[in-house]
C-alpha cells in the first residue's frame, strides 16, 4: 500500500494533512464521496461543528452544501495553496489534486475559495 499523506497536528492550526513522501505536481491524491445537503438542512448544520467543514455545492443551480468524506475536510486553507479541489456533481465526488510538487513532510493545503489562487477574504477572517 502506498500511503501519500497522514493527519498530523499542525502548530497554530490544529489538525492538518502532511505528505509522507514526495508527490509530483498535477497528481490526484484523493477522491472522496460527498453527502449533499439541501439549503434547509444546511440551517441545521450551521448550528453544529460541521458548519466549519462543509463546502458549497452548486449543482443544477441549487443552493446546497456538502460534507466531504475521506480526508477532504481536514486540509487547511492557504491563499498560496499547493493543492486544489474540484467537484464531480454527477457522481457526487470531490477530488484533491496537487498544483505544485510537494516534498515529504510538507503540509498539503487547499484554498477554501475553490480556486487554488483566489485571494478573496474568507468568511471566518471577516469575523476575527
Amino acid at each position: 500500500m502506498n500511503i501519500l499523506f497522514a493527519i498530523q497536528e499542525i502548530p497554530g492550526k490544529g489538525r492538518g494533512i502532511v505528505s509522507l513522501q514526495d508527490i509530483e505536481a498535477d497528481c490526484i491524491i484523493e477522491v472522496a464521496p460527498v453527502l449533499v445537503m439541501t439549503k434547509e438542512e444546511r440551517l441545521h448544520l450551521d448550528q453544529t461543528k460541521l458548519h466549519d467543514y462543509i463546502f458549497e455545492w452548486k449543482a443544477n443551480g441549487k443552493d446546497q452544501c456538502c460534507v466531504a468524506l475521506g480526508h477532504v475536510s481536514m486540509y487547511n486553507h492557504s491563499y498560496q495553496s499547493n493543492c486544489e479541489y474540484f467537484m464531480d456533481y454527477e457522481q457526487e465526488l470531490m477530488f484533491i489534486k496537487t498544483v505544485s510538487a510537494i516534498k515529504a513532510g510538507e503540509e498539503l493545503l487547499i484554498n477554501y475559495n475553490g480556486d487554488w489562487n483566489n485571494e478573496t477574504p474568507l468568511w471566518f477572517e471577516a469575523i476575527q
